[in-house]
């Protein structure tokens, strides 16, 4: 059974990704109110295995997560993307001459901004979570509230699915990682099938230092699909940058990763995976 640690409750985004990640696998959740407690649960019992929310295609990335990863000594062993699908859900007894206030995560509440202003009516209000806000409807039977989250969630609950698809961009989609403890990374993927991997480091405050590692990158033929930058604190002007690079040939991949070391100062690589 696979043990894995997520933020949010039973039907949150997180709970449908580690289930299709692991599909046909049985699966033991538990649920998490922050990230920071996803890797106290890593940390403190070593098989288990974290979810985690990483990059949405309209809200960006989720720029506490790097640094959380960066310090957790956790390494990334897969990916996976889902589709955003939010509904509206309340008790089977309201409806839309009922209802007068919407609970949701803000990201939830912001990706269905234009559905919220066709309703003017409904007082937007924010949640810790998705599925969190349909559970706190049905746990307390509050008439008159409407939770936005996916419609399993609300199902789960026992509320009534009002209107489905009320995401304002169709084309709505969340990248996960899947962490672990780095002495347990090899009996969830095979190294040899890797073709993607994170990456952190920081450079020398010199002209071209980013460009000088990017052309290596280039020559050994490593694709870069993200680079993402944040302050170093305490250290005025200085970055660390997270990056994904996808290779089809490891040793050329490796060998980049040996190039670029002497350009880079704290250099990790954050994980080795099989892009999907």
């Amino acid at each position: 059974m696979k043990r894995i640690a997520i933020q949010g409750e039973m039907g949150s985004f997180h709970d449908i990704a580690a289930h299709q990640y692991f599909e046909g696998e049985q699966v033991q959740v538990i649920c998490c109110s922050t990230f920071e407690q996803v890797f106290e649960n890593i940390k403190r019992d070593p098989t288990v295995i974290g979810m985690l929310a990483i990059e949405n295609t309209i809200a960006g990335s989720l720029l506490h997560n790097y640094e959380l990863l960066r310090e957790s000594e956790t390494t990334v062993v897969g990916e996976f993307k889902l589709h955003i699908q939010h509904a509206i859900c309340c008790l089977p007894e309201d409806d839309w001459t009922s209802l007068q206030e919407v609970h949701s995560h803000p990201v939830a509440l912001m990706q269905c901004r234009d559905f919220l202003a066709n309703h003017p009516e409904l007082k937007a209000v924010e949640a810790d979570d998705t599925a969190g806000a349909a559970a706190y409807i049905e746990k307390h039977q509050i008439r008159s509230w409407a939770a936005i989250c996916h419609p399993d969630a609300g199902k789960l609950y026992h509320l009534k699915v009002l209107e489905d698809h009320i995401e304002d961009n169709k084309h709505n989609f969340t990248r996960f990682l899947v962490v672990t403890n780095p002495r347990k990374a090899d009996f969830l993927r095979p190294l040899e099938c890797a073709d993607k991997a994170s990456l952190v480091f920081s450079l020398p405050h010199e002209e071209g230092s980013l460009s000088k590692v990017l052309t290596i990158l280039s020559f050994y033929g490593i694709n870069l699909t993200k680079i993402q930058s944040l302050p170093v604190i305490g250290h005025e002007w200085e970055y660390l940058f997270y990056v994904d690079v996808t290779f089809d040939n490891i040793t050329r991949y490796r060998q980049s990763i040996d190039a670029i070391v002497p350009l880079t100062k704290q250099l990790k690589i954050l994980g080795e995976f099989k892009a999907v």
